[in-house]
């Protein structure tokens, strides 16, 4: 208890080398806190981008369709599935999707193109389709015969179409027959994946059904979940509530693989760059603490020769830092949350847009999260606890005599 006293005094003693102190931790806290919610905000934007605007966070199928898709292997009774599946807490939308390519010609022109059945109000709602919409309109609404289409910006450009145009489009269907019919484009696409939109061309689901002969059939459920955190424990929850083993329930870790490891590949690297950050803000306590040492070294000599016991002093130093680095930890807290959380709404904006997992990007985003808080607490707190003991070590043997001469 006299030790912490003792602590307390020296602190409040000495302002302006205290101040020095505190700053060097609160200067290392904020950065480490703002370096997390940066790394995870940015990576956890792109993901939530690239899967809850386009792919889904999860996506049913019949077992093996991802690793060989086929226009036959269908789900039949699909919407029994998805009301299953939108009872099970942790889901938001659902929406179906059916799949096919075929060759579609507007004019002279032609191209082939991915064809992509859709239902618009569950994909509305699902992915926000109608927000990107760029020219045109969406589909007409529901119960409207209009035989219509919506293409992807960069197949409207190979193309050279228009809203307004007719747009031609041939196939197989799944009877063996030739797929083929006639549609107006209504709308032109811009997803944020160029490369998807130099093939994307949009049915609505029963017009796509009847185009291919599949009639009440689908090949993928996209889920959209509350929490991307808790996604593959939903997924499993999901396989555990549908109860079919001839349905694969995978997460968006498993059907984006390649984007999956690219992720964590590229967070590896985030995390390398978190170690030269805790490197420097030891570094700096190092160096504070050193010279504090330093400079009362005759404070310590008196110490030790009006009887004070080298452990005692060595604590001395551990429990002023300790105090100091608590208190730059709490400030921290304070500044680290402010300055993430205004980020989180605002973004940073980027020199230059940058494309990640075939998406385009011109804002960075932080996110306010725990470890944004535990992880700098631990680093500030146990790196200036850790460096601070070469410095308590040599203030726990400082020669009284020779101590008592230096000025």
């Amino acid at each position: 208890m006299i030790t912490l006293k003792i602590a307390f005094r020296n602190i409040f003693r000495q302002k302006r080398r205290t101040l020095l102190t505190v700053l060097t931790m609160f200067g290392g806290f904020t950065l480490c806190s703002f370096s997390i919610g940066w790394m995870d905000g940015s990576y956890n934007y792109i993901i939530d981008m690239f899967t809850r605007y386009q792919l889904g966070h999860i996506q049913i199928h019949n077992r093996g369709y991802i690793d060989r898709p086929s226009l036959y292997d269908t789900i039949d009774d699909y919407e029994s599935v998805a009301s299953t599946v939108e009872r099970i807490p942790g889901v938001t939308r659902t929406s179906p999707r059916l799949y096919s390519a075929g060759l579609v010609s507007v004019g002279e022109k032609s191209a082939i193109a991915r064809i992509i059945g859709i239902d618009p109000r569950q994909e509305n709602a699902a992915t926000l389709f109608d927000k990107k919409i760029v020219g045109g309109q969406t589909f007409a609404s529901p119960g409207t015969v209009a035989r219509e289409a919506v293409i992807g910006k960069g197949l409207a450009k190979r193309i050279d179409a228009s809203p307004g145009d007719d747009i031609v489009v041939v196939s197989q269907g799944a009877d063996g027959s030739i797929a083929n019919d006639v549609y107006t484009i209504a709308g032109i696409i811009e997803t944020g994946d160029p490369a998807g939109d130099q093939t994307a061309l949009y049915l609505e689901l029963g017009e796509a059904q009847e185009l291919l002969v599949l009639d009440g059939r689908i090949h993928e459920i996209a889920v959209v979940a509350d929490d991307l955190g808790g996604v593959r424990r939903l997924a499993s929850r999901l396989e555990d509530g549908l109860a079919d083993p001839g349905l694969a329930v995978e997460p968006w870790q498993v059907f984006a693989k390649s984007f999956y490891d690219a992720m964590m590949a590229d967070k590896a690297g985030g995390w390398v760059m978190l170690l030269v950050i805790v490197f420097v803000v030891a570094i700096g306590v190092l160096n504070t603490v050193l010279m504090n040492v330093l400079e009362r070294s005759r404070e310590y000599g008196l110490l030790r020769a009006v009887g004070t016991r080298p452990r005692q002093i060595f604590w001395l130093v551990i429990t002023e830092v300790c105090i100091m680095a608590v208190v730059s930890a709490a400030v921290g807290c304070i500044a680290g949350w402010a300055i993430n959380y205004g980020l989180s709404i605002k973004g940073i904006p980027m020199p230059m847009e940058f494309t990640y997992g075939g998406m385009e990007f011109s804002h960075a985003f932080t996110e306010v999260n725990t470890r944004s808080f535990v992880i700098p607490i631990v680093v500030v707190i146990l790196s200036a606890v850790l460096v601070s003991t070469f410095p308590a070590l040599r203030a726990a043997r400082t020669a009284p005599a020779e101590a008592m001469r230096t000025r």
